[in-house]
């Protein structure tokens, strides 16, 4: 990034999330904070459950706190569908950050920062993504496939930035964000990058789930519907929240009280012409 960005009022500081110190060094003078810091393997989590722990949980505390101290004006803290009735550790660890986040308004108080969460799904080509290993597998002719009724939500590094930006100007505070994004089966992506491969079954690995929720029927009651995203509203609000369904000169409408946001009941949908013109 340095060497990309090399103009501008830019620093680049190597520190951790854990430390507190080197957190209020590098938030002086800062006023936005997009909180991207995160363990994410589902299977190293598993394994190395208190070091997830320390970064996901412990290190989203150490960022609220240091935004407070230094007066940061707006946090948006990246979120996961793991999340959403998470069943492994890393899901828990960022449905447990986003309720930090959420609730990091009442620390804050009247005057001090904003903070609210973005939530979408798997990030098409991201690092440690299953696209790469697929492309790397493509070379001995086998695409190991967990379960063939797998599917999953999926959103582009560019439109995931987008949408992050956009919520930036949009957030009040204590909302969880949530764009329209299509679905797609694993077998279909398996497909589309190496269409001459067999495709063999190896079983769910641990902590996965066959098919992802970025809305509960629980938090429907708190859904706003909009042309392109959901904003799950903050169900307890005593800071100067403005408790409107206008975001951005756009009113939402409630959504119905049975509703869930699921991966495999989604609307939109990536087929495999698709899907080999994202990859």
């Amino acid at each position: 990034m340095q060497q990309k960005f090399s103009t501008g009022p830019l620093r680049f500081f190597i520190g951790d999330v854990r430390d507190n110190e080197r957190l209020n060094r590098a938030l002086h003078g800062i006023d936005i904070v997009v909180h991207a810091a995160a363990l994410k393997q589902v299977p190293a989590a598993e394994y190395n459950p208190i070091e997830c722990i320390k970064t996901n949980v412990i290190g989203a505390e150490n960022i609220i706190n240091a935004c407070i101290d230094q007066k940061v004006k707006k946090v948006i803290a990246l979120s996961t569908d793991k999340a959403v009735n998470p069943v492994n550790l890393y899901g828990a660890t960022k449905l447990c950050s986003d309720k930090l986040f959420v609730a990091g308004n009442h620390l804050a108080g009247k005057d001090g920062p904003r903070f609210s969460v973005v939530r979408y799904g798997n990030v098409i080509g991201s690092r440690g993504s299953v696209i790469p290993f697929f492309k790397e597998r493509v070379k001995v002719g086998k695409l190991p496939i967990t379960d063939p009724r797998m599917t999953r939500f999926w959103i582009k590094i560019d439109e995931g930035a987008r949408f992050v930006e956009r919520c930036l100007h949009l957030m009040r505070g204590g909302e969880i964000f949530i764009p329209k994004i299509p679905s797609m089966r694993l077998t279909d992506l398996a497909s589309a990058i190496g269409p001459d491969c067999e495709q063999e079954t190896i079983g769910i690995r641990p902590g996965e789930k066959l098919h992802e929720l970025l809305i509960t029927r629980d938090d429907a009651r708190h859904t706003l519907e909009f042309e392109d995203l959901y904003i799950i509203q903050p169900g307890i609000h005593r800071w100067d929240y403005v408790d409107s369904a206008v975001y951005g000169g756009e009113r939402g409408k409630p959504v119905m009280a049975d509703f869930e946001y699921a991966s495999d009941s989604n609307t939109q949908w990536l087929d495999l012409k698709q899907l080999k013109a994202v990859i």
